[in-house]
Order: C-alpha cells, then sequence, then structure tokens
C-alpha cells in the first residue's frame, strides 16, 4: 500500500510539473525546459527528414511550450492563426486574378491591431471611461498581458502584407503557418524573421545542419544563458534592485551607475535569452537571424536602431516607415515618418507618458541624424566609415544619450524618472562612488565585465564559434555542462529571487 501510495504522489507531482503555473512560467533556462528539450531532441532526430511529421511534430511541442508559458492565452495564439491564415487566403487569391485587397488587409489590421490595444491600453481605456462617467461604468477586470503577444502578432500582420504586396506565396498547409507563428524558439521574444526567409525553411523536406551550424549553435546558447541566467539576472539582484529601493542611498552617482548598470542588464537579458532562441534554431537546422550587433559600439543613433533589437527595427522600417511613405515624398515627411515610426516603437513597449517622451526623442534624434547627413559635407551614417578621431567623441555622445534616457524606460510614471533625473542633477558628487564599491563591488565588477566582454572585437566572438566546432561533441558537451553549472549556481546564490520572464515578454 505505501508503494501505490508513494507512486500516486510521484504521479501528481509529475501532473502538477506539466500544467502551466502562472507563478512560475517556463524560460529557456529553466531545468523544466532544459530536460523537456533533451527529450524533444530524441524524437526530432527521428523525424526531422520526413517533412509533415517534422511540422506536425514541432508544431505540437511549440503549442505546448506556449501554454507552458502563458497558459489559456494558447488559444489566443491559436485564434490569430486561423483568422490570419484564412484572410491571407483570400488576399492570395484575389492577388492572383489582379484585384486588390484592401477589404481584406484591414480587416487583419483591425483583428490583430484591436488584440494588441486591449492588452496594452484597456486598463487606460477603463480607466479614462470610469473618471468621465463614474466609477463601475466598465471593468474590463484584471488584464494580464499574455508572454510575447506582440511577437506573434506582429509575425502575423507581416505574412498578411507581403501577401497583398507579392512578396511571398501563401503557405500551404494551415499547420505551416501555425508553425510559422508558434516555433518555439521565436514565439515569445522573437526576434521577428522575414516570411520569406523563414517559409521556405519550413517547407523543405530535408533538415541539414553542418558542423559549422553546430559549433555555432553551441556557442550562442551557451554564451546567451550565462549572459541571460548569470550576468543578467545577478546585476539586476545585487545591483539594480537594491540602488532603486535605495539601499545605497540618494547620491546621484548611485543613479547614474544604476542606469550603466541597467543598459547592460536589459542587453543581457534580452541579447542573451536571443541568442539562446537563435542557437535552438540552428541545432535543429532553422536560421533566424541575428537581433543584437554590439549596440552599445555605435556612433550614431541610426547605427544604434540597426544594431539594437534588430529584427523589431526591421519590422518598423519594412511595414509602418515604408508604408507612411519612407523617404519618397520629401524631407519633412521623411523625419516626421521617423517621429512616428519611433512613437509607435514606444507604443508597442508600454503605452505611459515616459515611454512616449522617450520614443519622441529617439524619433527626433533619428530625424536630426538624417537632416545632419544631409547639411555637413562627409558626415557619416556608421562608426566604422568615421574616422578614429570622430568615431570616439561621437560614441560617447551617444552612449550618453542612450544612458540618460534609460529612467524613461525603466519607470513606471514620470515622477520615478525626475527623482532619477533630479539626483543625478542635483546630489551628484564623484565621492560617494566609495562607500558604493564598498556595499556593491560585486555588482560592479559584473557590470564591468558585462560592458568588458560587450565591446571585445568581433574577431574574438568568431574565434569562440571556431573553438567550440573544433572542440567535437564531447568538447560541445563540456561547454554546454560548465554554462548550466554557472546557471545553477548564480540561481542557487539568488535563491528566494527567482528568474522569472525575461524584461521583454511583457511586449
Amino acid at each position: 500500500m505505501d508503494f501505490f501510495k508513494f507512486d500516486s504522489e510521484v504521479w501528481i507531482k509529475l501532473t502538477e510539473m506539466l500544467q502551466y503555473d502562472s507563478s512560475s512560467p517556463m524560460t529557456l533556462d529553466s531545468g523544466f525546459f532544459l530536460f523537456a528539450f533533451m527529450i524533444f531532441g530524441l524524437g526530432y532526430m527521428a523525424v526531422r527528414n520526413h517533412r509533415m511529421m517534422r511540422t506536425l511534430y514541432v508544431v505540437a511541442v511549440s503549442l505546448y511550450f506556449y501554454y507552458k508559458i502563458s497558459g489559456l492565452y494558447l488559444l489566443l495564439l491559436l485564434a490569430v492563426a486561423i483568422s490570419d491564415y484564412l484572410i491571407g487566403g483570400r488576399i492570395a487569391k484575389r492577388f492572383s486574378e489582379g484585384k486588390r485587397s484592401r477589404g481584406w488587409v484591414t480587416l487583419s489590421m483591425v483583428i490583430n491591431i484591436s488584440i494588441l490595444a486591449y492588452f496594452k491600453v484597456g486598463g487606460l481605456f477603463e480607466e479614462a471611461i470610469n473618471s468621465l462617467f463614474g466609477n463601475g461604468t466598465i471593468n474590463l477586470g484584471e488584464i494580464l498581458v499574455p508572454a510575447g503577444v506582440s511577437f506573434f502578432v506582429f509575425q502575423s500582420i507581416s505574412y498578411v502584407i507581403d501577401l497583398s504586396r507579392g512578396v511571398i506565396s501563401p503557405v500551404k498547409r494551415f499547420v505551416d503557418y501555425l508553425f510559422l507563428l508558434s516555433f518555439f524558439p521565436k514565439v515569445f521574444l522573437g526576434p521577428l524573421v522575414r516570411n520569406k526567409e523563414f517559409i521556405p525553411q519550413i517547407e523543405r523536406e530535408k533538415i541539414i545542419v553542418t558542423r559549422e551550424d553546430q559549433g555555432r549553435a553551441v556557442t550562442l546558447i551557451a554564451g546567451g544563458l550565462i549572459k541571460y541566467a548569470v550576468l543578467g539576472k545577478a546585476i539586476i539582484q545585487i545591483l539594480l534592485n537594491p540602488a532603486v529601493a535605495g539601499e545605497f542611498g540618494e547620491s546621484g552617482v548611485v543613479m547614474l551607475v544604476a542606469l550603466l548598470a541597467f543598459g547592460i542588464y536589459l542587453y543581457c537579458d534580452f541579447s542573451g535569452f536571443s541568442d539562446m532562441a537563435i542557437g535552438i534554431a540552428l541545432v535543429m537546422g532553422y536560421k533566424l537571424p541575428d537581433n543584437f550587433d554590439a549596440p552599445f559600439k555605435s556612433a550614431t543613433i541610426t547605427e544604434f536602431w540597426r544594431r539594437w533589437h534588430i529584427s523589431l527595427s526591421t519590422w518598423l522600417r519594412d511595414y509602418l516607415y515604408i508604408s507612411l511613405g519612407g523617404n519618397r515624398k520629401g524631407r519633412w515627411r521623411t523625419y516626421l515618418n521617423l517621429t512616428i515610426t519611433m512613437f509607435v516603437c514606444a507604443m508597442w513597449h508600454k503605452v505611459n507618458l515616459p515611454y512616449v517622451i522617450w520614443g519622441l526623442l529617439q524619433g527626433v534624434g533619428l530625424a536630426l541624424h538624417k537632416l545632419w547627413l544631409e547639411r555637413v559635407p562627409g558626415a557619416k551614417a556608421l562608426g566604422k566609415d568615421m574616422k578614429w578621431y570622430w568615431r570616439v567623441p561621437a560614441s560617447l555622445l551617444l552612449f550618453t544619450f542612450i544612458t540618460l534616457t534609460w529612467p524613461m524606460i525603466c519607470c513606471d510614471d514620470w515622477a520615478g524618472a525626475s527623482v532619477i533625473y533630479d539626483r543625478i542633477i542635483h546630489n551628484f558628487a564623484f565621492g560617494d562612488i566609495v562607500p558604493l564599491m564598498h556595499s556593491a563591488g560585486f555588482g560592479l565588477v559584473l557590470v564591468v565585465i558585462g560592458y568588458f566582454l560587450h565591446f571585445l572585437p568581433k574577431r574574438c566572438n568568431d574565434w569562440a564559434v571556431k573553438l567550440v566546432t573544433r572542440s567535437g561533441f564531447i568538447g560541445q558537451v563540456v561547454v554546454m555542462v560548465v554554462a548550466i553549472w554557472l546557471v545553477m549556481q548564480c540561481q542557487l546564490m539568488l535563491v528566494g529571487d527567482g528568474a522569472g520572464l525575461p524584461v521583454y515578454a511583457a511586449f
């Protein structure tokens, strides 16, 4: 009887582990995912060169993983997939007949933008209505944003627009479209893929993973794990959270150091997760685009947005900026289009006053740089084209600008951002760095390590990829074991704080 009782308890725990837990959603660095991915890999090896079986298998696992991330919001993902697959079919049919499909495109936009609007501004809408007509006029309840809803909605929007422009042909089967939207490495944090580049990968008969692909994949996964789950998580828990809580005092130096720490934390958090996603996809035989390219090395704001969150910047350019007219309707219209694009980028992140100001500053900065390029002889858009004596001060100026706009991103309201700016302006003394070094020395070391690794020449990364590739299977296993060990040690050190989802999962 004791044996059966034990067996029953194990079964209950196993069932609970397989279900969605809102207090502990799955992440790519969690023990559950790492174990589940190994099990998935065994099955994938058996079906990877059978086109239909591979597609069905990956879609089934992807949907389950999304369920583990967002629970019943999986139904929303399915609803978007069904809606735009059917609408896409109508658009493709009309395009083949030489007819316009503006009505179908509009219907898709209304559906998708309404979904985003509900989750992004539903709470603000409820507050505004109740302020005007009295409390209780409307009650939308607690609105919980599905993890990465913007990513799969944006992916679906791009598919519909590409069909209407004749850039792609429609996918042949609904399961292929579900693969495009739900592919688990990218489903809730991207990177966003170009349909014309990724759909042919879905439709391939056989999967080929070269020795070089495997070496790069292991390097990306191991490096991404360390960036995301070690550096990023340690910096926020050891330095950022205590600084914001006032544990290191209210000095302007503390605030400035916190902003520097926030910059590298945000980069490690998202780029690390992106690297893992790209690496996991690559080891399966699918190529996702790079999402970050050492953005803090940029010398101009234009270059920064070509290096930071590349897939989103590309999406905004292709489907918003160009749709607004791009640079085809005159100089001032170009400046306005840039500003509108970055304003929408800000609204995509979060709808509040600090983000509005941040987005407008980015848009105006891009417009002013474009004006600079047009009016100043010899001006360059990229740092690599500049002489070193221009590139260095330009890079410092841009880094200062980016760093001083972080309060608008890390604070939920303008009052919080104002406090940071006020302390930096009115309570700044260089001597305050000494007590900060005593109380948060390890956190400062991690920040320095983060920036040091970020500013290493690209050839160092290429060298690491070649080294891992040449190490063979045993060497690659060792690399992954070391990376996972470091993650486990970090989680033990930060016990009680919880890793949680990446910050971008809320967008």
